[in-house]
């Protein structure tokens, strides 16, 4: 096997299609890192994928997604299931602040062969953190995972994109996340597919579950109605209860002929958005390395020039489109 310094283009996408743990730390990395060779690879691997079921899991800081997390991969493993996890939360047990805890609690999967963990933190990507760990599930997908976690605080607009890429969202919430209520009944949060209420044995858990149930009876009649699951995660209990209620997504998802539109969706909405990105950082760039158009931008500033009409100068100076596409006058 070719070494970690020396992978090479064909080398790498080989082993990572081989489930090599080396190959898809170094595959990740590079996609961290914005590298060349990360287009390459991933693009070589992309016709392979399709096969992973992609599970976000999400929740305010605390709520013990990070257990609930590691319950289900006991549970996917004793299924014979194979697992990835990609963590974006900074607050998981994945990433160097981890609690000693929950660290232990994990030795057994990173210790497992079959199941592959990688902390994505939300410092500043290249190209996004959406972008990244989208390029980052495509990899363990590739390498024939059959089920990725992707964990999440979920309270970020970037930590929430991470989530547009899942087949089933599975919202964490314990009693007295009043926020996560209140973000709910605003329509702040998309409903998620399904709702873990943690901590079951706390005395205001059924005051939650009513308070979710009356949201939910806000939304639409038709359709999956979400279900909510009680659990206590540090004990494991609910948690086989969680994974059929996600397993019955699934399944809901597949019979309507759901699933594979949603992926449509989702990964159209992810090239819009990576383009959209791209476009902007353009402009930024573009704008702050000419004087021309900072002095465009400087004139709206002191309200001497409307917006459009700069948006209009700038995008025929940098994308060359001009006037014939007034988008902004239909």
């Amino acid at each position: 096997m070719a070494g970690r310094r020396n992978w090479t283009r064909d080398t790498l996408v080989q082993a990572v299609r081989d489930g090599d743990r080396r190959a898809l730390a170094r595959a990740i990395t590079l996609v961290e890192n914005g590298a060349p060779l990360a287009y390459e690879v991933v693009h070589d691997l992309y016709p392979e994928t399709g096969h992973a079921y992609a599970v976000g899991i999400t929740g305010p800081p605390g709520v013990g997604k990070s257990s609930i997390v590691s319950s289900l991969i006991r549970i996917a493993r004793s299924q014979q299931q194979t697992v990835g996890v990609i963590s974006v939360d900074p607050s998981s047990p994945f990433t160097q602040g981890a609690l000693l805890g929950d660290r232990i609690r994990l030795t057994e999967h990173f210790l497992d062969p079959e199941v592959f963990i990688r902390s994505m933190g939300t410092r500043g990507h290249l190209g996004g953190l959406a972008e990244t760990t989208l390029q980052a599930l495509l990899v363990l997908d590739a390498a024939h995972k059959d089920v990725v976690f992707l964990e999440t605080v979920g309270t970020g607009q970037s930590e929430v994109g991470v989530l547009a890429i899942a087949d089933t969202v599975v919202l964490a919430l314990m009693p007295g996340s009043g926020d996560s209520i209140q973000a709910l009944k605003a329509g702040i949060m998309e409903i998620p597919d399904v709702i873990a209420i943690n901590k079951m044995d706390h005395p205001l858990a059924k005051t939650m579950l009513n308070e979710v149930r009356q949201v939910l009876a806000l939304g639409p009649r038709e359709g999956w109605r979400p279900p909510i699951v009680l659990a206590e995660a540090m004990r494991g209990e609910g948690l086989d209860t969680l994974w059929e209620k996600i397993a019955e997504h699934r399944r809901w998802l597949e019979a309507e002929g759901e699933l594979e539109q949603r992926r449509r969706r989702n990964l159209a909405r992810e090239v819009f958005q990576v383009a959209s990105a791209r476009a902007r950082r353009r402009i930024e760039q573009a704008v702050q390395d000419d004087p021309e158009l900072r002095r465009l931008l400087g004139a709206v500033q002191e309200r001497k020039l409307d917006p459009l009409t700069a948006v209009r100068e700038i995008l025929q100076e940098v994308f060359h489109i001009g006037d014939e596409d007034r988008t902004d006058a239909r």
